[in-house]
């Protein structure tokens, strides 16, 4: 094998060199792999070829399959139905392995068991986007749920902050309540400035030392 030949594995990378390819920096310097374009036209999976167009959950007739049950029908039924015929053709299956393994149709039987399985498994696709529906719903109620149970929370928060701050308004006193012990004569004080300056040999005792050893006194 040449060394200059380039191997390419059918299977995807291993999601870490995935990651690796969009890291902040990478991003940063416009680097990252562009995503893939939308699929166009047809496609292939699990070697099947399938369209865009087509729907999610192709009718049987569309794969070659034929039906086994009406076009409108009681899903619950039907299935209670397939479930009961797919049992009967395993017993019968059973009965010929054991009674006469090589008849031809051993082989016969396991066509219809497996025409049966394609069907049950066929309904139960069809439940699918109810499924889907469903799995929304009760997220999105969860969803609701959680978001109103932290409204509430909040609400209670809210409300208890509130009490506190209107129980602490009200114990506010009012300001003609205040304590005459320590109001500030301010009057005096301005007295006093007025005859520091017009007195040289007034007491070098500031008047608001004096003030100060008052209130401390009257609080003693």
């Amino acid at each position: 094998m040449s060394s200059d030949t380039i191997q390419v594995s059918s299977l995807p990378l291993p999601p870490m060199q995935y990651v690796n390819q969009y890291t902040d920096e990478i991003i940063r310097r416009g680097r990252a792999p562009k995503p893939p374009p939308p699929i166009q036209d047809t496609y292939h999976m699990f070697g099947n070829t399938f369209n865009t167009e087509d729907s999610i959950i192709r009718p049987l007739e569309s794969q070659g399959i034929k039906r086994l049950y009406p076009q409108h029908f009681d899903r619950r039924r039907e299935l209670k139905k397939l479930n009961h015929s797919l049992l009967a053709n395993f017993l019968d299956l059973l009965d010929l392995l054991v009674n006469c393994p090589e008849s031809p149709k051993r082989t016969e039987k396991v066509e219809d068991l497996s025409l049966l399985f394609i069907h049950i498994h066929h309904l139960l696709n069809e439940f699918r986007p109810h499924q889907a529906r469903e799995t929304l719903r009760v997220m999105m109620e969860l969803q609701k749920r959680q978001r109103i149970e932290t409204a509430n929370r909040f609400q209670k928060h809210l409300d208890k902050v509130m009490e506190i701050l209107q129980q602490a308004i009200q114990n506010l006193p009012e300001p003609m309540d205040l304590d005459s012990k320590i109001m500030v004569e301010t009057d005096l004080i301005m007295r006093q400035e007025k005859m520091d300056k017009s007195d040289p040999n007034s007491d070098p005792c500031d008047i608001r030392d004096r003030i100060m050893c008052s209130i401390v006194d009257k609080m003693l």
